[in-house]
């Protein structure tokens, strides 16, 4: 047998990084709201009682030169969304309503506009929609969960969900607070996953909670009530507050920056990732909507039963249309060859696609910033359809 272990992390809503990429998934769908063709790459900092958003906008609706500020409320944005967090008790330093905001939001270069617009440009050897940018993207799947995703990064999102669900609820556990991490050890034998080898909770807490209570609210009404009960054995074990009290979180206790949480995104670590961040990133940004696809076409795969697991790989050129690469690997469990014909077959690579495809001009992007933008059942998220799974099985024969 070949026995090994491994581990996924998840963020709750108040984690600092998560602070910053749920702002910048605001400003971006309040952007597309407005204007569908709207280009962002919107970077957030927080920290203390202090937001500072940075990067390029255009809104070609009102002008692309137009500044944003003057047809958006950024500050109301900003705040609603640390409101929608939970950052609105008394003694939080970081709060919706008295916060410092510093807005460095700019248009879009018209060098980067030129290269990616469906048009022709001097130098541009394409007429058609290209690439945002260069770069390297990777989808994964696997039918180890009805998501068909990796149980130990669903397993760490359940955890930080129901923290959150029962924080926002106001019912039980009034001393829960915005900030908090999970962690969850999956044993595989012969690359199926066992049992639980041990939980990690780390939560934020109001000042006077007891660590013996908190340790008993996580382990009775999170874990057990979340995890698969057959996963969870005599031998599990469970890490609530580690370090102890944990009263100072979010961005009052540490840096947040948008972007730093791509693994806790995607696939915890089981699928390669590129590189490149999701949030505050409009689509033709393929750092993100290609991301998107790869995870559709890897899903269809393995719904499709050409392959327990699947990863896919493509490359892009900024202001290219066409991937330069697409690769397939589904780990030994099929035929690699014949799964990327049949892929090639049928889904198409080029940006201007994908967003058709995937209908990814739409403000959705909030839905997807926490507990990863994988594996969640909302039609919206178009990339968690596997409606392309009859073509691809017709298309392998």
């Amino acid at each position: 047998m070949n026995t090994y272990i491994f581990s996924s992390e998840s963020v709750g809503e108040g984690h600092p990084d998560k602070v910053a990429d749920t702002i910048s998934d605001a400003i971006l769908d309040a952007c597309l709201t407005l204007d569908p063709k709207s280009r962002v790459a919107c970077e957030t900092f927080v920290k203390s009682n202090m937001v500072v958003v940075g990067g390029e906008i255009s809104i070609p609706k009102i002008g692309k030169q137009t500044p944003i500020g003057t047809v958006i409320n950024i500050e109301k944005v900003i705040r609603d969304a640390i409101r929608g967090i939970g950052y609105t008790n008394d003694d939080d330093v970081f709060h919706a309503d008295k916060v410092f905001i510093n807005n460095y939001l700019t248009p879009q270069s018209p060098d980067i506009a030129q290269g990616v617009d469906a048009a022709a440009a001097e130098g541009k050897k394409h007429k058609e929609q290209g690439a945002g940018d260069q770069g390297i993207m990777f989808g994964y799947a696997s039918n180890e969960t009805p998501e068909l995703m990796p149980a130990p990064i669903m397993f760490a999102h359940r955890l930080g969900r129901e923290l959150t669900r029962i924080r926002k609820a106001g019912k039980l556990a009034k001393w829960l607070r915005p900030d908090a991490k999970s962690q969850v050890a999956v044993e595989y034998v012969d690359d199926k996953p066992t049992r639980i080898v041990n939980v990690v909770i780390s939560t934020q807490h109001a000042e006077g909670a007891s660590h013996a209570e908190i340790e008993k609210f996580c382990i009775d009404q999170v874990i057990k009530k979340v995890l698969p009960k057959n996963m969870l054995t005599k031998d599990t074990e469970y890490h609530i507050n580690p370090t102890g009290s944990f009263v100072v979180g979010g961005p009052q206790g540490d840096t947040g920056l948008t972007g730093r949480k791509i693994i806790v995104d995607s696939y915890g670590g089981m699928g390669r990732h590129g590189g490149g961040a999701f949030s505050g990133k409009d689509p033709s940004k393929v750092d993100r909507s290609a991301a998107y696809m790869g995870r559709w076409v890897a899903k269809n795969v393995v719904a499709a039963g050409l392959a327990s697991k699947c990863e896919v790989q493509f490359a892009y050129a900024i202001g290219h249309p066409q991937p330069l690469s697409v690769h397939i690997d589904t780990f030994g469990t099929g035929d690699d060859a014949k799964v990327l014909a049949a892929v090639l077959k049928v889904f198409s690579f080029k940006p201007a696609d994908i967003v058709s495809q995937l209908k990814l001009l739409r403000p959705i992007y909030s839905k997807t910033t926490n507990y990863g933008h994988f594996g969640k059942d909302d039609a919206d998220l178009t990339w968690e359809k596997t409606d392309k799974a009859a073509a691809l099985k017709k298309a392998y024969k």
